[in-house]
């Protein structure tokens, strides 16, 4: 695609250097997409709130039905993340970015309708998670191989940065007007609302104007299973998109451990209250809003590389102090606050930083044709490494205890960070042409 596609008039005389990004916004087709993935995540945000209340005071759901409703959103990605990924690489990711976007506001909007009839159940709620873990999955899956269509490739990081602020911004301030919103409206509303927001998101993506040429049609013996073999081969053979993706993997392994305990550790064993410990996450909110502002200028000065290799290197820091702290339930609760804020910014920063410059670089080294598959691929293999990663925390937490195991986590972050620095990915630089395997 012409790096002029999706860009206002005036826009397109630019020039785009990777010391001087230009402004994605400016950009009139992101700025619809960016508009539409950010009004999706605010309502997500907010109608969170609203799905946990239902579940646990009016369903009065047991820790295995929430177990069961915590898997089903997770389950799409584990049996049909290589499939869609490759379906991507087909498919028009514009067309089915709107379409989930629509099938999304059908289901929310049936919420309401099951509390006003009260047949809102178990196995209700069961099935619309289920159905909407489906479609994020699909639109997950086009909207990342469909950014590369929308921007120049020397401004993904930057469009990746901004996708990130909206994220966290969400992801920070969603929940506390979900519930204030609660009180007020009550659930049936409040899922009106979401309907609306992502309806409203559909509209939007309608409007994203994006050149798509059509997939080229596979040769006689060829099916989707031989799609996806050959995204995975492509993956794991490149000579940069092998590490990056193996460092990933082992981000995600040990990020799986220290998340899965480090809530129970604070809480219990160190005795936060529900406040403090909410102050906390605020901070990592506030991180990871400013790691996403400064990550294009990290990716510009440092190149893809060394920036990836800086955040992996750093998000030890924090977990490693939450470890061997000398601090106990009777440090006080001034001591205790500080240390969970300061650990939660520093981590939530790293990801700030180390997010759009990691997926920026994936988007921008690899070809379209397999921009789908590449990054369902690399997807897919995250969600199984933390659902087993989760699993195994639980057993390390029993046995050796939950500082130990926030010790393990943070050894396993070193060796994500050795994988960058140890191999050709650190050299990497942001606008490398797309290459083969």
């Amino acid at each position: 695609m012409d790096e002029a596609d999706g860009m206002d008039e005036g826009v397109t005389s630019r020039t785009v250097t990777a010391t001087h990004p230009v402004e994605v916004l400016h950009h009139r087709a992101f700025a619809f997409f960016w508009t539409a993935q950010s009004i999706r995540a605010l309502g997500s945000a907010i109608s969170g709130v609203a799905f946990s209340v239902l579940i646990v005071t009016v369903l009065h759901a047991t820790a295995v039905q929430i177990s069961v409703l915590s898997a089903l959103s997770v389950v799409p990605y584990l049996f049909l993340g290589l499939i869609v990924g490759a379906l991507m690489d087909r498919w028009r990711r514009q067309r089915t970015l709107m379409l989930t976007s629509i099938g999304r506001a059908v289901v929310l909007a049936a919420i309401p309708v099951l509390i006003l009839t009260n047949t809102l159940t178990f196995w209700s709620v069961a099935i619309v998670t289920l159905i909407l873990g489906v479609l994020v999955l699909f639109a997950d899956s086009a909207a990342q191989p469909l950014l590369p269509r929308i921007v120049p490739r020397e401004s993904l990081v930057m469009a990746n940065a901004r996708l990130g602020q909206s994220e966290t911004v969400s992801g920070s301030a969603g929940p506390a007007l979900g519930g204030f919103l609660f009180n007020i409206l009550g659930a049936p509303l409040l899922f009106a609302f979401d309907a609306l927001f992502t309806a409203v998101s559909a509209v939007l993506q309608s409007r994203i104007k994006v050149d798509e040429p059509r997939a080229i049609p596979r040769e006689p013996g060829r099916h989707i299973g031989h799609d996806i073999a050959e995204g995975m081969r492509y993956t794991y053979r490149h000579r940069t998109l092998r590490p990056l993706a193996l460092s990933i993997h082992t981000w995600f392994l040990g990020n799986s451990i220290v998340i899965t305990v480090f809530a129970v550790f604070v809480l219990r064993e160190l005795q936060l209250q529900p406040w403090e410990f909410g102050l906390a996450l605020t901070f990592g909110g506030i991180g990871g809003f400013v790691g996403a502002l400064v990550a294009p200028r990290i990716g510009a000065r440092l190149g893809a590389g060394r920036a990836i290799f800086l955040a992996r290197a750093l998000v030890v820091v924090p977990w490693l102090a939450l470890a061997v702290a000398p601090v106990t339930a009777a440090s006080g609760g001034g001591v205790l606050v500080v240390l969970v804020s300061a650990v939660q910014f520093v981590y939530c920063l790293t990801m700030g930083v180390e997010d759009p410059n990691d997926t920026g670089y994936r988007q921008s080294v690899a070809p379209d044709a397999i921009q789908g598959r590449m990054n369902s691929t690399i997807r897919t293999i995250n969600r199984v490494v933390f659902f087993f990663g989760a699993l195994l925390a639980g057993l390390l937490a029993t046995t050796l205890g939950y500082r130990c195991t926030i010790g393990i986590g943070a050894a396993i972050f070193v060796v994500a960070a050795l994988i960058v620095l140890l191999s050709p990915l650190l050299a990497a630089q942001h606008g490398e042409q797309p290459t083969e395997a």
